[in-house]
Parts: structure tokens; C-alpha cells; sequence
């Protein structure tokens, strides 16, 4: 048996991604490992914590048992406690302890990849106890290990992979988000269209439709006469999408036509993350 071909896509995007984090982060000295990223209140060393973690999980490993400082005031919730125990762990390891155990954890995933005989709708462990299918689980791993890989490029000043295979998965869960966006948390007006023009590394033009019912749909067909559309770039999509950045922040980076109180609970309420 070997992967199962709707999980194969997750796998390619996640070894792409991480084999970059460990390009990037090879050459690094001490003191690189403290710069600040896009990632709220994280550093270089945080983000691969967090990385490293998120794999040994995916592998099956006991979580640390680890008591979190009080004084880490970014961590207001049971997720944010959650996620921050394999960071807050690592806080004081050096470069070469960091960049041997992601080369080990790289090592043990590739390894455990390679022997996936599951189904994809196989229930796995999530975090704070909860329940997901394999495909679930890869997916959304693939998107969080790209996304981090993105914000360790900003800290090292190395730009790239914008349109990679991780890229494309970030693009798929991104628009999945989007209904729930436009149609509940933006309250748009019912028999509306939204319509989303992103160009750039990757591109695509979308279109929510809210019905009757006040339910969100994504369709790929331009709309006639839209309540609102948003014009930007991919990477400012992302940075929006994954919280790194405010809309004020990026205001001259997109480009809205239509109801201005609509667009801007839309730009208010985008952050798909945690």
C-alpha cells in the first residue's frame, strides 16, 4: 500500500515547504534565530518550534509536559496555550539543537509518509483533543507549514515561493473560508454578489454569492452588477487572510469598488488563523 492519491497532493506541498524551512534556517547564526516575524509575538526560533511540534504531533508523539510562563501576554486562550507549549519548550535551544531536530523530525515524517497506508477519511488526534480525518489533518498541516515558511522568508529577507505547491493548498483553504466570511461574520446582504480579483503568483478571480437564506457560496463565474468587489495582489491576500498584517496596514494594496461599510467588515473579519 502507499499514499492514497487525494492525500499525495498534501504531502508534496508539505516537503516542498519544509525543505525550504531547513534551507532557510541551516545557515542562520545564533543571533537570527531571535528576529521577529509577521507571526504575532513569534520569533524565528518560535515559528520552527512551532513547525517541529505540529510534526511531532502528526507522527503520534506525547505532547511535552511543559508549564507555560505567566508572563507571555500573546497566549489569551485554550488554543493559544495549546500551541504555544512545543514553542515556549524549545525557547532556549540553541541553532544547532534547532536545525538537528527539524532535520531529524524531517527524517521521521518523510519516513512515516512513505509507509501512509490509511484512508483519507481515517479519524486522527487534532489539537486540544479534537477529531479530524486524515485528508483534514494533511491539508490543513500542509497550509499552516507554508504559511510559516512565508514568515520566516520575511524575517530572513528572502522572498520566494509564492506560487509553490504549499501555495496552492493555502489558495484552497483560504477560499473555503471565504462564504463564512462574506455571508456571517460580514453580514452581507442577502441576494448579493461579492466578487474577489486576485492576480499575482497565483491568481483567481471569485465570486460569493449570498442567497435568499443569507447562505455564502463560491462560484467561479464573474457576477453582474456586484454589491462589492476587492481587487489584490496574492501575497497581501495572504498576509490578510493568516492575520499578519491589518487592512489599514495594506490599504494602498487594495483596491475595493462598491459599498464601502461592506468592504470594510470584509477586510475586518478576513483572518482566517487562529
Amino acid at each position: 500500500m502507499s499514499l492514497h492519491p487525494t492525500l499525495q497532493p498534501y504531502a508534496d506541498a508539505w516537503t516542498h515547504s519544509i525543505e525550504a524551512i531547513s534551507e532557510l534556517v541551516q545557515p542562520l547564526v545564533e543571533a537570527d534565530w531571535n528576529r521577529r516575524t509577521p507571526c504575532p509575538a513569534w520569533s524565528v526560533r518560535d515559528v520552527v518550534s512551532h513547525v517541529i511540534g505540529l510534526d511531532c504531533e502528526m507522527l503520534g508523539d506525547p505532547r511535552p509536559i511543559h508549564t507555560l510562563p505567566r508572563d507571555l501576554f500573546h497566549v489569551t486562550s485554550d488554543h493559544q496555550r495549546y500551541m504555544e507549549m512545543q514553542v515556549d519548550v524549545r525557547r532556549h535551544h540553541t541553532a544547532p539543537e534547532m536545525t538537528s531536530e527539524l532535520e531529524y523530525t524531517i527524517i521521521r515524517r518523510n519516513r512515516q509518509l512513505r509507509n501512509e497506508s490509511r484512508d483519507p477519511g481515517t479519524k486522527v488526534r487534532g489539537p486540544l483533543g479534537t477529531e479530524l480525518t486524515l485528508e483534514e489533518a494533511m491539508r490543513g498541516h500542509a497550509f499552516d507549514v507554508w504559511v510559516h515558511e512565508q514568515d520566516l522568508r520575511v524575517a530572513v529577507g528572502r522572498p520566494g515561493n509564492l506560487d509553490s505547491p504549499g501555495a496552492q493548498v493555502t489558495r484552497d483553504v483560504l477560499l473555503a473560508a471565504l462564504p463564512g466570511i462574506v455571508a456571517n461574520k460580514a453580514g452581507a446582504p442577502r441576494s448579493s454578489a461579492i466578487v474577489f480579483d486576485v492576480h499575482g503568483p497565483v491568481e483567481f478571480l471569485r465570486t460569493i454569492r449570498v442567497d435568499i437564506q443569507g447562505r455564502g457560496t463560491l462560484e467561479t463565474a464573474p457576477a453582474l452588477g456586484p454589491a462589492a468587489t476587492l481587487t489584490l495582489d496574492w501575497e497581501t491576500y495572504v498576509r490578510l487572510a493568516c492575520g499578519r498584517v491589518t487592512p489599514e496596514a495594506v490599504a494602498d494594496r487594495v483596491k475595493t469598488e462598491g459599498d464601502p461599510d461592506l468592504t470594510a467588515a470584509i477586510l475586518r473579519n478576513f483572518t482566517v488563523t487562529p
